[in-house]
């Protein structure tokens, strides 16, 4: 696994983290749960894309 995959997974992992605490809360703000998952959504996208570059390469 190179590296970047690695911190973007990472990345991932922490924002799932602070996703789910900040929906946790009484008062969660709405915002800050929308720009978590938007966040999110763009590593998931990174790695997809990164992950399909390596199984095009080893094809």
């Amino acid at each position: 696994m190179s590296e970047s995959i690695y911190r973007l997974l990472e990345r991932h992992q922490k924002l799932d983290e602070l996703l789910r605490r900040a929906q946790t809360h009484r008062l969660a703000d709405p915002l800050e749960i929308a720009r978590l998952k938007k966040l999110k959504l763009s590593i998931k996208d990174r790695l997809s894309r990164l992950a399909h570059r390596r199984s095009a390469a080893y094809s």
